[in-house]
């Protein structure tokens, strides 16, 4: 599962998915197909459903434990989790994800085949069916895939991924005496969890936090910000001191959106963090390559004000 290293070296602005079916029963015991996707880097393998365990008090999605060689992992309902009727239907494809530092399996009925498409055809979900668990749509001739938010699925069940808004006494740790209300800070996440959360926690910490759905979004706001800067004359730190990115977004990815702050004159030296599950030291090591100042892994979380501080002079 790593063909798409390349894709995660360079800003391609393009992923590649692994598509895969868990289908659900209508009120006539009839088939309902329903596809999703996952991105090819979280995906480790993928296998057949081999003997379980049953988890003791798991959580409702919780389904059991396997060992894959010698590795116990947590497998993952996730019918039971989208809240479908599956009736008879029987799940054993196991989907074993690693991101985050964790490795877990989701069941899934079939897996199909992998995908590589541009993060353009990928449109964040329309409000009137938005999903919190549902990040981007992919629109094939005949099909819908939906793309999930796997961060936020995984962290609701394993409280060792979870990411939890810092707590006043954390932040005081950091300096008690800065003041960073004057400081500005960009988040572009198309996860409303994670976004969440990361706000959360510079706000308390005194920043001011603007936030974006998407890479492209992200980009307007700071060319809008650019064009401000231009007419009054003033410098574009005067009214943005960072952005902190994710990778996988809709319209365009976090790589793609660091490579175009890095080719304007006017933000080739502003700090740049990218924030995300695929942060393994090979990757982070690449994104370094392409500008960005500084990498966080999703679990990190309580890294976020200390590193802010530092690029923003605090």
């Amino acid at each position: 599962m790593k063909s798409d290293k390349i894709l995660l070296e360079s800003d391609t602005n393009e992923l590649e998915i692994v598509e895969f079916r868990i289908d659900e029963m209508d009120w006539h015991g009839n088939v309902i197909p329903c596809y999703y996707g996952v991105n090819v880097a979280k995906v480790r393998e993928i296998i057949r459903l081999p003997q379980m365990s049953k988890v003791v008090n798991a959580k409702p999605g919780v389904e059991g434990m396997i060992k894959l060689r010698d590795k116990v992992i947590t497998i993952i309902n996730l019918a039971q989790v989208l809240g479908k009727d599956t009736g008879d239907l029987v799940a054993d494809r196991v989907v074993v994800l690693e991101f985050n530092n964790l490795m877990v399996g989701v069941l899934v009925h079939s897996v199909s085949r992998i995908y590589r498409i541009s993060w353009k055809n990928v449109e964040p979900p329309s409000r009137s069916v938005h999903s919190e668990q549902v990040t981007g749509l992919v629109k094939m001739e005949d099909r819908i895939i939906l793309l999930l938010d796997f961060e936020k699925i995984v962290g609701e069940l394993c409280s060792q991924s979870a990411l939890r808004p810092m707590n006043s006494a954390d932040l005081l740790e950091r300096d008690p005496n800065a003041d960073r209300s004057q400081k500005t800070i960009l988040v572009a996440d198309d996860s409303l969890f994670i976004r969440n959360t990361m706000c959360a926690s510079l706000r308390a910490a005194g920043y001011v936090v603007e936030e974006a759905e998407n890479g492209a979004l992200a980009w307007d706001l700071i060319q809008k910000k650019l064009a401000c800067c231009a007419q009054d004359g003033t410098d574009i730190r005067s009214i943005l001191s960072l952005v902190i990115t994710d990778v996988e977004m809709p319209q365009m990815d976090g790589l793609h959106l660091t490579s175009l702050i890095r080719k304007d004159e006017a933000l080739k030296d502003f700090p740049v963090v990218i924030f995300s599950s695929l942060a393994s030291e090979d990757n982070k090591r690449k994104w370094i390559g392409l500008g960005a100042n500084h990498i966080l892994t999703k679990p990190d979380l309580p890294d976020l004000v200390r590193v802010a501080d530092e690029l923003t002079g605090q």
